[in-house]
Formats: C-alpha cells, structure tokens, sequence
C-alpha cells in the first residue's frame, strides 16, 4: 500500500501569529510536561474515544507550527466512513491550517474501526509498517510530522492488531490525547494514558478537543481532576465550534487553545481560574 498525497490549498494565515520557539517532549510519561523540542519531528495525535476532536486538535498543531515556518505534513494511516471522492478528515485539517502537504494511506466506505472496515469492504487493510516507514521518509524532509488516528489509542488498524499506539512505539513519537471535556472522560482518559505507560509510548500532553462557552459542573470539576490524572497541567483546550472557523480566525483560535510546548498562548493556571471550582471551594 502506497501513501497517497491529498489536493492542495494554500491559506494565508501563517503570518498573523509568531509563537514562541520551544517544543518538546519529556522522558518520562505521566511526570513532568512535555516539551515536545525542534528536534521530535513526528507526534501522533489519538482520542480518548470516537469523535472528540482529533481532526481539529491536529489541525490546530498544524497551523501553529506552520504559523512560525515550520514546514509541517500532516498523516492518515486509514479513514473510514468515507468513499472514495467524498471529504475526509484531511481535507478539513487542510482548510482549516491553509496546507497542502496531507497524506493518507488508505480510506475506507464503512463507519467501523479500520480493520473492521478494510476486512468488510474486502481489501488489504492498512499496513502499519509501511505507514512506519511513510512517516519517517516525511519526517527527514518535514520540520514536524502529525499523524492523525483513528477512534482511540488501541483501535485495530490489521487482522494482527497494530494499533496506533504500536505506530507510535516503532517511531519514538510522543503522543497527544485529546480528550471530551464531560461526564465519562476521566475514566476513558486514564485508561489511555495506563495503557500509554504500559506500552512506554510518552504523553506528549493531553488537550480538550471541545470546551463550551458555558461548561456543566463536571465538565468545570474535571478540569483538575484531568491534570491530576496526566500529572501535569492541560496541554490546551480548543473552543466548541473552532472546525466552523475561516483559516484566520482558526489560526487564532489555535494559538489560545495549545499550550507553549506547541507553540501557542495557552495558558492552563488561567484557564483553571477562570473555569475550575478550586476557588469556590477555599
């Protein structure tokens, strides 16, 4: 199976927004924060479930890093839910970050895990070997390199059960989990970051995909407990709406939502003031 260049379309965002230059990624997962540095040119960016927010998180990594130079590609290993000539997942990170350089493997008609999907439709699934090699020969020639999952960290991509997080291990590639701000996220988030440890994949920091102008007591009260869960602070928290944006307001958007280790203006102590119910209980 061969990697498969998406359309082009260039925006001009990139300019309004010079981020600061450091980037990286800790040692250590579950410890300190990431610094995910000038010198990690792949992350891999996966969910706590179907349906939080990966595509616009991605995207938001994309423009950003785009926005101060850096030449970025942006990886699919497999889409479904999608035919052939229909709009993916890529094409919304390309209208949104004003970029061409997308790339996907493999798309799939059927709504179900890639595997699933492949073997329904009755052809080869995606190889994640070679999805392996296609990342690093972007990676020697790209600044950064996203690679976009599908669903959540242990989704089958084979009959053999590659998963992105087995992806993520074979590249060195530190990850960030994208998580629904809501009742339920703290139990799935754990889960994908204990299964993160056990694998020795890095939390690269873990973002809400979709916080509302007007978040529940949960959502408000899951705030710290997330935090408490990555042993570190939020790595950003991208607005509800931010996929209806034009590439501007977008870029914008993304620069508040992700945290300095990605090159925005996030920053998680305000956002925890201003949102958090520590104070109400002192």
């Amino acid at each position: 199976m061969t990697l498969r260049r998406a359309g082009a379309r260039k925006g001009s965002a990139a300019d309004k927004i010079t981020p600061p230059k450091t980037v990286g990624s800790g040692r250590r997962p579950h410890r300190r924060p990431a610094l995910v540095c000038r010198l990690v040119s792949v992350l891999v960016v996966t969910g706590t479930c179907t349906g939080v927010g990966k595509t616009i998180v991605t995207a938001a990594l994309a423009a950003v890093a785009a926005a101060r130079g850096a030449s970025v590609a942006v990886v699919k290993p497999g889409q479904t839910g999608v035919g052939g000539g229909e709009p993916g997942d890529l094409d919304e990170v390309r209208r949104l970050a004003g970029m061409d350089d997308v790339h996907e493997f493999a798309r799939f008609p059927d709504p179900l895990s890639p595997a699933a999907a492949a073997r329904r439709a009755g052809i080869p699934p995606v190889r994640m070997a070679d999805v392996a090699q296609g990342v690093r020969d972007l990676a020697d020639v790209r600044r950064l390199v996203l690679v976009e999952g599908a669903g959540g960290l242990l989704v089958r991509f084979d009959e053999e059960g590659s998963t992105i997080a087995d992806l993520a291990r074979w590249l060195g590639a530190a990850v960030v989990v994208v998580a629904r701000p809501g009742l339920g996220t703290l139990n799935h988030t754990a889960l994908t970051l204990e299964a993160m440890a056990h694998r020795g994949v890095q939390l690269a920091g873990v973002v809400i995909g979709e916080w509302p102008d007007d978040p529940d007591l949960a959502m408000r009260s899951n705030i710290r407990d997330l935090e408490t869960i990555a042993a570190r602070p939020l790595s950003g928290a991208l607005p509800a709406g931010a996929g209806a944006l034009d590439p501007v307001e977008f870029l914008l958007a993304a620069h508040r939502g992700l945290a300095p280790s990605f090159g925005g203006g996030f920053d998680a102590a305000a956002f925890r003031d201003r949102f958090g119910l520590d104070k109400e209980n002192t």
